[in-house]
């Protein structure tokens, strides 16, 4: 039987941040938490002492696609847990694998990769996967490769579905194409969050997707048609619907802070969710990198193609935070827009808070947001 408990730790709860708290862990699942400065622990208790420092739940990215050096479409098993790794060590403690648009061939064997990897993970824990086309809008690709592109096609979801099984948890369409309206209804029917993205959706087209499944906005604003007062699109169409939450990438280029604070104002953070969108420049710094086969120039932290297109991030979770606290908006709700939201948009009732019976996944950070440790349902990672 294992037992930790973590003293003198700056908790962020849902409802409130703690100075002095103590958190009490048997089995992987947190007990209690409580605010004793001095608490009576018994000698079969392993002590951490936080020193102050800043306790949060561990997040949870639901849109990543490499890390550290590593593509996960790259066809090989080792890029995954690389990227767990990597995820786990900037506070990231659960993610889903993240494709990009490609040959069926290829995104198939991403699939395989991940069947075979799950559970053999030595950082962040795979939560599924998140299918980022190919059923996109080629006038708002972004960076997504126009030579694979296509209309959904169901036949081919069928058979993507049954090499995934249960894994996939999200998929991101332009419910505008053909078929794209039956491809959200047979998602929904298979209990899999539709997002909506790299679309040019109007308004009414996004409202008729979100009145039959759509539910989730993928990286908002980017890669779909803007906000026009006589063309309002998908971005007020999904503002206005309540059960539709929005993906953000605060990293200060996708981004405007103002745009940030209109998003949690209007939504919530139980509506809100921070992502990475990272590559595999993430924790690597600046430099040429590969991805979704163009070549990708990073430059004091943004990557993007020849043309200017922005290509992903690389910003972290962690520096995700904190950029979401410098653009105004509280700490507390920062947290539970990138752990407490995710967990509950993809059902997983025992993540995304530090509460009792909830798994005891922690990230320690110091005052300038750097992960000091990072624990997975009671482990060190």
């Amino acid at each position: 039987m294992s037992k930790k408990v973590i003293i003198n730790a700056k908790v962020v709860t849902t409802n409130e941040i703690t100075q002095a708290s103590t958190v009490w862990i048997q089995d992987g699942q947190i007990q209690k938490v409580d605010h004793s400065t001095n608490p009576e622990i018994p000698k079969e208790y392993e002590v951490i002492d936080a020193n102050g420092q800043l306790l949060i739940p561990g997040t949870i990215d639901v849109h990543i696609h490499g890390a550290n050096g590593f593509d996960m479409m790259d066809g090989t098993e080792e890029s995954i847990l690389e990227v767990s790794k990597t995820c786990a060590a900037t506070g990231c403690t659960s993610f889903l694998v993240t494709s990009v648009t490609s040959s069926i061939e290829d995104l198939m064997v991403m699939i395989r990769n991940v069947k075979n990897v799950i559970g053999k993970e030595q950082g962040a824990k795979i939560a599924g996967i998140h299918l980022e086309g190919p059923y996109l809008n080629v006038k708002r690709k972004g960076m997504q490769n126009e030579l694979y592109l296509r209309h959904p096609n169901l036949d081919e979801m069928k058979e993507i579905l049954s090499e995934a099984g249960d894994l996939v948890k999200m998929v991101t369409i332009a419910p505008e194409l053909p078929g794209g309206i039956e491809m959200v209804e047979f998602l929904k029917e298979k209990g899999i969050i539709v997002a909506i993205a790299h679309s040019d959706a109007t308004y009414e087209e996004a409202k008729e997707a979100f009145s039959k499944g759509a539910s989730h906005v993928t990286h908002c604003f980017n890669g779909m048609r803007p906000i026009h007062h006589r063309d309002p699109g998908l971005v007020v169409a999904a503002f206005e619907e309540d059960h539709v939450s929005l993906q953000a990438i605060v990293d200060h280029v996708h981004l405007h802070p103002a745009i940030v604070r209109l998003m949690h104002r209007i939504k919530g953070p139980e509506g809100v969710v921070l992502i990475t969108d990272a590559l595999q420049a993430m924790n690597m710094g600046d430099g040429e990198y590969e991805f979704g086969g163009h070549k990708v120039t990073v430059e004091n932290g943004e990557a993007r193609l020849a043309d200017g297109t922005l290509a992903s991030s690389t910003v972290t979770m962690n520096a995700a935070l904190q950029k979401t606290v410098e653009s105004g908006i509280s700490l507390q709700d920062a947290v539970y827009m990138a752990a407490t939201t995710p967990a509950a948009i993809l059902g997983m009732d025992t993540k995304g808070a530090i509460a009792p019976q909830l798994d005891a996944d922690l990230v320690l950070l110091d005052s300038d947001y750097d992960v000091l440790w990072t624990m997975i349902e009671g482990h060190f990672v």
